[in-house]
């Protein structure tokens, strides 16, 4: 298993109110290509968004499903991405003064990528998790700021 983590200038409901667009998925998950659709019930436990991984012209039309949801604090999903496999990640949100503490934990779960030694498993996601938390944060502070902005000319 490999476990990320990155303390992001937002807070816990700011962090959330982007993990739960669905649309941004694509914009924050390294390697998620582009969204076909996101379920109405988006993020609750069952919901899916349906994405593509890859780069065009090799892209692999497949889904992430909410394994379990508690707004605000956890964020639990099945990742697909047939034939390379399936991932389980586990997004968990704690307040750390006006910030937020963002640790991912994510491993194989099945295919192929079970067949790679944990060691390296690990290592290679926690470098794709270093980045996802920082496209992650690039989004939640900037609304962050721009929200603070508009506070200030009011």
């Amino acid at each position: 298993m490999s476990s990320t983590t990155r303390t992001i200038h937002a807070t816990p409901s700011q962090v959330w109110d982007v993990l739960a667009d669905g649309w941004l998925y694509p914009v924050w998950v390294v390697g998620a290509s582009r969204m076909r659709e996101v379920e109405d019930t988006w993020p609750a436990t069952g919901s899916k968004l349906h994405h593509s991984v890859g780069a065009w012209p090799l892209l692999i039309d497949d889904n992430t499903e909410v394994t379990q949801s508690e707004p605000g604090h956890v964020l639990a999903l099945r990742g697909r991405g047939w034939p390379a496999g399936e991932v389980d990640v586990v997004i968990r949100l704690r307040a750390v003064g006006a910030d937020t503490e963002v640790v991912i934990d994510e491993d194989a779960a099945a295919g192929p990528g079970l067949l790679i030694p944990k060691p390296l498993r690990a290592l290679t996601l926690g470098w794709r998790n270093v980045e996802t938390l920082r496209r992650l944060a690039y989004i939640a502070e900037r609304r962050t700021a721009s929200a603070h902005d508009i506070e200030e000319i009011r």
